[in-house]
């Protein structure tokens, strides 16, 4: 545990700031009806930087009510990875939903076994999709933004911004 807060404090140091791109869902307040199909722009191997590294992701094509995805975040200086994500958009009820789970270098999970980071679905449009907390913007067929909110230390949230070009 004190590792992964340790490497949360450095994430968290490097961060960008963006304004007002997340958004949540109310108290009483239900996903709206989506499928894949509204996300399948998503797909594709995409790569910037953030946290002072190299930042890799890779979405599949939508198959199976889902879409598996694979992200690293690898140290510029050491050329050696600091942290990995894995996880996907499925179809859940008439919605969508974003599960994923953080390893460390050596594929050792930061959440527990049976236990992962669970994101409904806030609202979809032609450009962006809104999960709690997490939000896709397309710029072009080339280019996406994805705004997080990661907890401080404090308790706060601050909304990073991840800039990606398609890699390939």
């Amino acid at each position: 545990m004190l590792k992964l807060f340790s490497i949360l404090t450095l994430v968290l140091s490097f961060q960008i700031i963006a304004q007002n791109k997340t958004l949540q869902l109310s108290e009483n307040q239900n996903s709206p009806n989506a499928s894949l199909e509204d996300v399948k722009w998503i797909a594709g191997h995409w790569r910037g930087t953030a946290f002072g590294g190299i930042t890799d992701e890779i979405w599949s094509p939508p198959l199976g009510e889902s879409m598996m995805f694979m992200f690293k975040l690898v140290d510029a200086e050491t050329d050696t990875v600091v942290f990995y994500e894995s996880g996907g958009i499925v179809e859940h009820n008439n919605s969508l939903i974003l599960r994923f789970k953080h390893f460390t270098s050596e594929y050792i999970g930061w959440e527990e076994k049976d236990e992962s980071l669970t994101f409904r679905l806030v609202k979809v449009d032609s450009n962006n999709v809104y999960f709690e907390g997490f939000t896709f913007e397309r710029i072009n067929e080339k280019e996406i933004n994805i705004y997080v909110n990661i907890e401080e230390k404090n308790g706060s949230f601050s909304e990073v911004k991840f800039n990606y070009k398609r890699f390939r």
